[in-house]
């Protein structure tokens, strides 16, 4: 490949062939001052006009290497000053970005933005994240690394437009993605964003990623989207501490555009928020609109988890929301307690004694709600047994036949089945007796062994677990007093139904658990709090 020099020395001599009037100079006389003739220098390499580099030029031998590294060095600033120049007045489009550092303008709405924390550490604070929207309704994420937020902190304002240059584009991770967009802007130390009240071209108000109940389907457990959810809101459940600790929730019913039912719940320091402000408003919410929600599919059924980019929004806080609100679509009485009050009467997870449990079940009206009991152990039910065989899929009881497992929840004649706890426990106090259940996952937390593994203690090899004697550690637990967290739903109170499902079994030391609570008496996420089985 020929060399740089060598190539500047050719154009030089091709230049000079074609204009034999400067043969032989490099100069022309012009009054006082020698400048450099301009076809050959200005229009060739473009040096930077000005008289220090004309005069520094002209005093240079015409062919020289030294020549040719001087014209070569002007070339390149005028080349960076060209570029720099151009790109700073060419207002782009975020669709326009391309991986690397950008001297473009681009006009951008930010839509909202949210801390980015460490799971570790104490929920260290890393960066803040935005996501940005142009004219043509684009969406971008952005980040601002915590190192400079000094800068920029003030100056994020939801809803407010700006002009931002100076950034660092690149590729956003592949996982839990909030847009379409496959770039990242990152801010650097060069990065100006700066507030403008007067857009060259409007740029809406507000932008969703809503998907319908099939696409959120296909989305379920796959943590490559985080999209938007939009619906009715037909029940909410709180669970908030006072003063407010770790693990509080909220969890609302929301019915999607088909009429199908799904579950979102919010964590921590977001659940206590959504919860002063549902127990604030005067007039109960009726349309959610959450945004950047992670879809999962447990147990058959779709639920939706709260993310640090969630917020959340009712009835008409947004236009797609007063849209729905206005549709007409909201005329039907849910004939459920408003939300309002629902979550006013239930927030604090409650400590009763049994004898108030047992009362309570009787006198209050059908609903799911938590409490906290202590009691002893006086006796082990076998008569059900001490564990089942459950779907592997939706953790339901597998009926047997011949030659098969059949699984009725699931329709599934061929179902593989898991074995799983579920021991009945007689619980007394100074106030009364009351008949515990206690499922897989309380019973393989408090003993560390699964039910798969304790049937490896049993005497014999072809012994049928459901009908064996239960392992000598879950005798054991006879006349021992445990802390319970007490799950009660709406079987509780039918008139066959007064046992009382175990959601936790809280050892010494540990703090006041919170309810793993769940909405219209479904199976919570664990999936093993079955009564019918």
């Amino acid at each position: 490949m020929i060399s740089a020099a060598r190539h500047v020395r050719a154009v030089i001599r091709a230049s000079k062939r074609r204009q034999p009037s400067t043969r032989g100079q490099c100069s022309s006389s012009n009054g006082d001052t020698d400048v450099l003739h301009r076809p050959w220098l200005n229009e060739i390499y473009r040096v930077p006009e000005s008289s220090h580099n004309n005069n520094q030029a002209s005093s240079i031998p015409s062919g020289s290497a030294k020549k040719a590294r001087f014209l070569r060095k002007a070339l390149c600033v005028r080349k960076k000053e060209s570029q720099f120049t151009q790109s700073s007045d060419n207002k782009v489009f975020l669709s326009d970005l391309q991986a690397g550092h950008s001297s473009s303008t681009v006009e951008v709405r930010l839509l909202r933005s949210w801390d980015a924390r460490t799971l570790r550490r104490g929920g260290e604070r890393m960066s803040v994240e935005m996501l940005l929207l142009d004219s043509q309704a684009t969406m971008m994420p952005a980040s601002v690394n915590v190192n400079r937020l000094a800068t920029h902190q003030t100056n994020l304002e939801a809803g407010t437009v700006y002009s931002l240059t100076g950034f660092e584009v690149t590729r956003c991770n592949q996982d839990y993605r909030l847009s379409d967009s496959s770039l990242l802007i990152r801010f650097t130390d060069s990065t100006t964003f700066e507030k403008i009240t007067d857009p060259a071209v409007p740029i809406p108000l507000e932008s969703f990623r809503f998907r319908n109940y099939s696409e959120m389907l296909r989305l379920a457990n796959s943590n490559n989207q985080l999209p938007d959810l939009i619906g009715k809101i037909t029940a909410v459940k709180s669970t908030i501490t006072e003063p407010p600790l770790d693990k509080n929730r909220v969890s609302a019913t929301i019915k999607m555009d088909n009429d199908t039912s799904v579950t979102l719940t919010l964590f921590d320091a977001q659940a206590v928020k959504i919860h002063n402000q549902l127990a604030q408003m005067a007039v109960d919410p009726r349309i959610c609109v959450a945004t950047s929600v992670n879809p999962r599919m447990v147990g058959g059924r779709l639920f939706f988890n709260g993310t640090a980019g969630t917020h959340i929004h009712f009835d008409v806080e947004t236009v797609a929301g007063e849209s729905l609100f206005s549709s007409g679509l909201l005329e039907q009485d849910t004939g459920l307690a408003p939300v309002g009050r629902l979550v006013r009467s239930f927030a604090k997870v409650e400590t009763l004694s049994i004898a108030e449990l047992n009362d309570f079940v009787l006198n209050a009206s059908s609903q799911n709600i938590d409490f906290i009991c202590t009691g002893k152990v006086t006796g082990i039910k076998l008569d059900k047994g001490w564990c089942y065989v459950s779907c592997a899929k939706c953790f339901r009881k597998l009926h047997r036949s011949v030659s098969s497992l059949t699984c009725l929840s699931c329709n599934n004649t061929d179902a593989v089945g898991i074995l799983r706890y579920r021991v009945e426990i007689s619980i007394a106090d100074e106030t009364g007796e009351g008949l515990f259940v206690a499922f897989d996952g309380v019973m393989a937390k408090l003993h560390n062994m699964r039910a798969h593994e304790a049937v490896n203690l049993l005497p014999g090899n072809d012994v049928n677990p459901e009908e064996s004697d239960a392992p000598q550690f879950v005798l054991d637990m006879e006349g021992n007093t445990y802390t319970f967290q007490v799950k009660v739903g709406p079987y509780n109170f039918t008139a066959n139904n007064h046992s009382f499902t175990i959601s936790r079994i809280l050892g010494e030391g540990d703090p006041e658990p919170q309810p793993a609570f769940v909405d219209d008496g479904a199976a919570d996420d664990n999936g093993d709090d079955n009564n019918d089985v």
